[in-house]
């Protein structure tokens, strides 16, 4: 059975089946494939698409018929659509809802939220619009700036306690801590004069605050380097059986090792 959707997955869904002709069972299997792969690999079987296949962001897609160009083709467009969706939109709701702080527990400046919910005491609340990012951990609220990220789904970390939830977005996965720290004073707007002076253009250029920077952690990350090395074995995989070429197996796995 599906994990349930919130609206925007359920209309981003539709729209990608009719806009590649298959079923919404194929799109749904292939988004759930892609969010486990946080948003750049999947791994996948469905029928529909040829059987097995994978697929990675930056033009690795294989499928049943190495020779099935069209429905390459088809499979890579599915997969960088539904990471886009993922980057940009709440497709799966929160574990919970935010309840239970006597309405709005954010800076009123702040505005209505895209996405808002809370796991193991503690909450958060997304705004694209302003770049914010609200935690509520401990008693505490911290407001955050996105910089260039588009959060599209979040996670409570394995035995973490209050105040260790994981965002997803374009970049992959990172937490608030690695982002830059905008404390508004109470009842005054996020957007104010003073969180300015830390802009994230400045910071992204200048070497003593790249540590803030979370686009270089993603590029050479262990999860990154995790998911090439199952890239190669997967191809290795296909070699052993006959599937690829010599030259096919050795062509890949060069450019998945260029990319460590």
């Amino acid at each position: 059975m599906y994990q349930e959707l919130t609206p925007a997955g359920d209309s981003a869904v539709a729209e990608l089946a009719a806009k590649y002709g298959v079923s919404t069972d194929a799109v749904r299997t292939l988004l759930d494939a892609v969010n486990a792969g946080r948003g750049s690999m999947a791994q996948f079987y469905i029928p529909e698409l040829g059987g097995g296949g994978q697929w990675m962001r930056g033009g690795m897609t294989m499928v049943g018929n190495m020779f099935d160009h069209g429905l390459k083709a088809r499979v890579d467009g599915l997969c960088r659509d539904l990471s886009s969706v993922l980057a940009q939109h709440q497709v799966y709701p929160p574990a919970q809802n935010s309840t239970g702080f006597g309405g709005n527990w954010w800076p009123s400046g702040l505005g209505s939220p895209s996405s808002s919910g809370g796991q193991n005491g503690s909450q958060y609340a997304y705004f694209p619009g302003s770049r914010r990012l609200a935690v509520l951990a401990g008693g505490k609220l911290s407001v955050f700036d996105t910089l260039d990220h588009s959060i599209g789904g979040v996670q409570q970390q394995q035995g973490g306690g209050p105040g260790s939830l994981e965002f997803t977005s374009q970049y992959g996965t990172f937490t608030a801590a690695s982002l830059p720290l905008v404390d508004p004073a109470p009842g005054e707007p996020a957007q104010n004069p003073a969180p300015q002076a830390q802009n994230p253009v400045p910071q992204a250029q200048n070497p003593a605050s790249q540590v803030q920077n979370p686009a270089p952690q993603v590029q050479n990350s262990p999860s990154d380097i995790g998911e090439i090395t199952s890239s190669i074995e997967a191809l290795a995989s296909l070699h052993s059986k006959g599937i690829l070429t010599d030259d096919e197996f050795f062509t890949k796995k060069a450019e998945l090792l260029k990319r460590i």
